[in-house]
């Protein structure tokens, strides 16, 4: 992973805290996709003059070489957003299972297949007796 990804703070106070809170998820993502190329998280209080307390939007753009993760949480209606720590969490599980659908779409072989006693592709014991026998 690289490290080409933003935090864009917009009508929020930039903090240590803030900053933390998001490179944390940042990391938990890389642990899901380790291909990340960059990306841009940004936290947003819009102005909203027909609610009474703050709503916090968290967008996030992640471009991994399979695909580009778009997460836009600006749900105005929910409540719960009403922390912006709340917003965070919620827009990077979005993009969590965005990236796990994306690596189990991609994924060769699925784990769960995968047999330790399959020989599958090999010749067959009486195939290599009588190759042994002519070779004799």
């Amino acid at each position: 992973m690289t490290n080409d990804i933003q935090i864009v703070f917009h009508n929020i106070e930039q903090t240590e805290a803030l900053t933390e809170a998001v490179s944390k998820r940042i990391e938990k993502l890389a642990r899901f996709c380790d291909q990340i190329i960059n990306g841009r998280i940004v936290l947003d209080s819009p102005h909203n003059h027909h609610h009474k307390g703050k709503v916090y939007s968290v967008g996030i753009e992640i471009h991994t070489p399979q695909i580009e993760v778009r997460v836009n949480q600006d749900q105005h209606d929910k409540q719960a957003h009403e922390d912006l720590y709340v917003a965070i969490r919620d827009a990077f599980n979005v993009a969590e299972r965005q990236l796990r659908s994306v690596d189990k779409k991609h994924r060769a072989t699925p784990i769960h297949a995968l047999d330790v006693n399959d020989v599958s592709g090999d010749a067959e014991e009486g195939d290599l007796e009588q190759e042994d026998i002519a070779i004799a």
